[in-house]
């Protein structure tokens, strides 16, 4: 019995060996992901220390040095400040922004 519960445990650990973890979807690495949260991090702060777009409204997601920007920007001018920001982060690739300009709620 033993014998059956130690062949059973090391193949379980053979197959998890071989087949490896995924960090998450489209990352290749655990240091591909720590990269792209460092960008994503890198332009929030961007957004915190400018005065004409709202890091709170904005989301910033990074995948292989694409950013994605989401939510919702006051004017055309924060929209376009904001991929400005983005495209200005050392490592970023490409911007695709998809933040959606809507007036201020009253």
């Amino acid at each position: 019995m033993k014998k059956l519960v130690l062949a059973a445990m090391m193949a379980a650990t053979g197959i998890l060996a071989t087949t490896g973890c995924a960090v998450s979807d489209g990352q290749t690495s655990v240091g591909q992901y720590v990269d792209d949260a460092t960008i994503a991090t890198r332009v929030k702060t961007r957004f915190a220390q400018d005065d004409t777009v709202s890091a709170m409204r904005i989301e910033v997601e990074a995948l292989q040095g694409t950013v994605q920007l989401s939510g919702f920007a006051t004017s055309e001018a924060e929209k376009s400040r904001a991929a400005e920001l983005a495209r200005s982060v050392a490592d970023v690739k490409s911007v695709r922004n998809d933040i959606i300009v809507r007036a201020p709620a009253k």
